[in-house]
């Protein structure tokens, strides 16, 4: 069963490499001290000395494989190449293309690429370029969203393409606890891959206001108001803040370029003014109105009711998808 294991890992739980420094060195290491396949997030520039620093500094906490997820819009080839060298375990890209010549360069430097998608058709493209393992993201995910279907409709259809390729498939979107995990399992999926719920943990390097607000708030919105500029035709998944309810029907010509400051931050060791729309989240640095930044969270954002330790989270998953199989889905029950 898929709690076994993919890649190598002890488990079929992924860490999403989430941004801009939510998914650091200390979130990564817990997570891959549990035995679970966890993801540091690259900066958004050329920074080969600072995110060779970040994979030291994680390889201090842990001594687990680990991987990191790079996002192909923005500067990228220098980071890569650093990543190469640091031999990590992963490569995970998403938001561009995956080609044939990258997958060899890292499987030459002895490095698993694993993309990110969003479509049937992204999944159809990547398999050609001789993946390891395919992530496939749901609508209902938190953060940038890449596609438009929702996980039960997508990942079967995924499964299904691949099923000539000994290719795992890797279930992200809306899942943060062992119903979910069984039923990625039900749908085909080897692993699962999560953000929110990791978001959520005491070694996450997301503001405590922010954590607190993952577990005060239900609801969520579709929405592209944060990062126009920075990023455009980049929607994403937030939590329904009052601030979010009274913005989101932002005229499309407004951006955070011409906006107020809101707040600072120290974002990978660079002073940042962060504006109103800004694609930034709060990390424990960030002053100023952090309600009314950026607060990324997917659907079942409602289903998570306290901050835990990482290395908890792993362990429930796991134990509570086994009992759930053990118990629920024996012969009798069907």
């Amino acid at each position: 069963m898929g709690w076994k294991g993919i890649l190598g890992f002890d488990y079929g739980i992924v860490l999403a490499p989430m941004g801009h420094d939510i998914a650091g060195p200390e979130l990564v290491a817990a997570v891959a001290n549990a035995g679970a396949l966890a993801l540091l997030h690259a900066p958004e520039w050329d920074s080969p000395e600072q995110l060779k620093e970040l994979i030291r500094k994680t390889r201090e906490l842990t001594d687990k494989p680990f991987g990191v997820g790079v996002l192909l819009p923005f500067p990228h080839k220098v980071n890569i190449k650093a990543i190469l060298e640091e031999k990590v375990a992963v490569l995970q890209v998403a938001w561009g293309e995956c080609s044939k010549e990258l997958v060899l360069e890292a499987h030459n430097a002895g490095v698993m690429v694993v993309p990110q998608v969003g479509s049937l058709e992204e999944a159809k493209k990547v398999i050609d370029a001789g993946v390891d393992a395919i992530i496939v993201q749901g609508y209902e995910a938190g953060g940038h969203v890449l596609g438009q279907d929702g996980l039960i409709s997508l990942l079967p259809r995924v499964v299904d393409a691949v099923a000539d390729h000994d290719i795992p498939v890797i279930a992200a979107g809306g899942i943060v606890d062992a119903r979910g995990y069984v039923a990625a399992l039900a749908l085909g999926a080897k692993g699962i891959c999560m953000g929110t719920r990791f978001l959520a943990t005491q070694e996450s390097y997301a503001h405590p206001t922010y954590k607190q607000k993952l577990i005060e708030h239900d609801e969520t919105e579709y929405t592209d108001i944060f990062g126009r500029a920075l990023w455009p035709g980049a929607p994403q998944r937030v939590l329904r803040t009052p601030f979010v309810c009274d913005w989101k029907s932002l005229p499309a010509h407004e951006n955070e370029s011409n906006q107020p400051v809101i707040g600072r931050s120290l974002i990978h060791g660079m002073e940042t003014e962060i504006h109103r729309f800004s694609a930034s989240d709060p990390n424990p640095t960030t002053t100023g109105e952090i309600e009314n930044m950026a607060l990324y969270a997917g659907q079942s954002v409602g289903l998570i009711k306290e901050i835990l330790p990482a290395g908890e989270v792993v362990k429930r998953l796991v134990e509570g998808a086994q009992h759930l199989i053990r118990q629920r889905f024996n012969e009798d029950s069907v």
